[in-house]
């Protein structure tokens, strides 16, 4: 027993035999039979305030003997750091067990005090994918770790660390293709309109297009990797969005052609990415435009030597090419009840992009700016053997090496607005109601009342 406890206990000890004494010393005493008369009433009300003194003294003592165990006991536990639910659906379980327990092998003086679990409850650390990133951003749910603790590691006005990248490619089915007589994918877009009209037939549409609003990647997966294909953007301005350029009205006027074409799959605005991938798997489609992420899925599905991966066609062959990547993220929660520890798991997550990418079979995996960009990028190191045994793969991590990386508007607050715009003015577009160059400007007016307001 602890010496502060053993003291508490030998004081409660005395003042009980303090109290037994004076009760012996008041009943057993000898006094004359008048002095008794005279003074009985007094000793008995005497007698009585000891008592109640002594016994509530004995309480309060008593009381704060149990305090004091509760305080100094540690039968309170280790902290809890809680990762949310979503960290075992996106890395998978075996992947976020392995992490946790390296996490703590290299910090045996925190894994002491501090229990990291993934749980369903309100989490410190929230784990997310780009598609889930705009509704964290529109709700609030998500505070910067530059801003929960100044450090040079982290901006101030990042909501969000990204931990593995994924990029979207062309993806063909190289049995269609080949029964329209191509042996190979197209490079350029007039060769995607000539392959994707000789394609379509039977159950089989030559593209495909998924603008649903319940997919928030649709339109940077179907619509504007087509402008960063043919080497445009949105920010050349920081301050202000630029959607109507010349490159812009220019994949709109294509996408236009492939509509009125019947090339595309119907129901554009009504289907997902996930509604395509699985008709590409069905042989529905001949063509589509999807993220790296999906290769895994494909080929358990369709074989290995049934589909293949390129880059999305500019308007020529050889021209400048751009495209964004989409990641998996972490973040710090807005319930976040200990943010300096969720911040230290967090930059721990950041340096182990080579682990997760290789567990994940990403591509390219690799986030720009980290330390897996430095082990495969100009460093004269070697990138995970996934990267390079997979003929998928290897041609993803060619056409990274060669790309720019643009950036479209995730994370961006607006962005909900932005995209609402753009589906709403394609819809408008594909209707007939308006021409490639006046959908453009209406999209960039529409832009601008929102640049302006923010």
């Amino acid at each position: 027993m602890d010496r502060k406890y053993r003291g508490l206990l030998r004081e409660v000890n005395i003042i009980n035999l303090y109290r037994k004494f004076i009760e012996k010393s008041i009943t057993g005493r000898e006094t004359p039979h008048a002095a008794r008369l005279q003074s009985g009433s007094r000793l008995a009300a005497g007698a009585a305030r000891i008592d109640y003194f002594l016994f509530f003294s004995a309480i309060a003592l008593a009381a704060l003997f149990l305090i004091m165990n509760v305080r100094f006991s540690g039968n309170t536990g280790p902290a809890v750091l809680i990762l949310s639910q979503r960290c075992e659906d996106l890395l998978g379980k075996q992947l976020a067990g392995m992490l946790i327990m390296e996490y703590n092998e290299q910090n045996p003086e925190l894994s002491a005090n501090l229990q990291i679990k993934i749980s369903g409850e309100k989490a410190d650390l929230l784990f997310f994918d780009e598609n889930e990133f705009q509704d964290l951003v529109r709700n609030n749910a998500l505070v910067s770790p530059g801003l929960v603790i100044q450090s040079e590691k982290f901006d101030s006005s990042v909501l969000a660390i990204p931990l593995v990248s994924y990029m979207d490619m062309l993806f063909y089915n190289i049995d269609l293709l080949e029964a329209a007589g191509f042996v190979r994918p197209p490079k350029t877009r007039a060769e995607f309109l000539a392959w994707g009209k000789a394609a379509t037939g039977g159950i089989a549409a030559g593209a495909a297009l998924g603008l649903s609003s319940n997919d928030n990647l649709s339109l940077s997966r179907d619509i504007y990797s087509w402008i960063w294909a043919a080497g445009g953007g949105f920010w050349q301005n920081p301050d202000r969005a630029i959607f109507n350029s010349a490159i812009a009205v220019g994949v709109l006027s294509f996408l236009g052609e492939l509509y009125q074409e019947g090339i595309l799959a119907p129901q554009s605005f009504n289907k997902t990415g996930e509604d395509r991938l699985e008709e590409f798997a069905q042989g529905k489609i001949a063509m589509m435009i999807a993220s790296t992420r999906a290769i895994p899925l494909l080929r358990e599905k369709m074989g290995n030597n049934a589909f293949g991966v390129t880059a999305i066609p500019g308007l020529t062959d050889s021209g400048k090419s751009s495209l964004g990547l989409s990641y998996i993220y972490c973040g710090i929660s807005q319930d976040c009840t200990d943010p300096e520890k969720a911040r230290d798991f967090l930059e721990f997550l950041v340096g182990k992009n080579p682990v997760i990418s290789a567990g994940l079979e990403a591509a390219p995996g690799i986030v720009p700016g980290s330390i897996g960009e430095a082990l495969t990028i100009g460093s004269g190191l070697f990138p995970g053997e996934y990267l390079t045994r997979d003929p998928h793969f290897s041609k993803a991590l060619d056409i990274f090496e060669s790309s720019e990386i643009v950036h479209g508007f995730s994370g961006i607050p607006q962005a909900y607005e932005f995209e609402n715009i753009v589906r709403e003015e394609l819809e408008a577009f594909f209707e007939q109601k308006q021409n490639a160059a006046d959908t453009a400007a209406s999209i960039q007016s529409r832009w601008d009342l929102i640049n302006f307001r923010n």
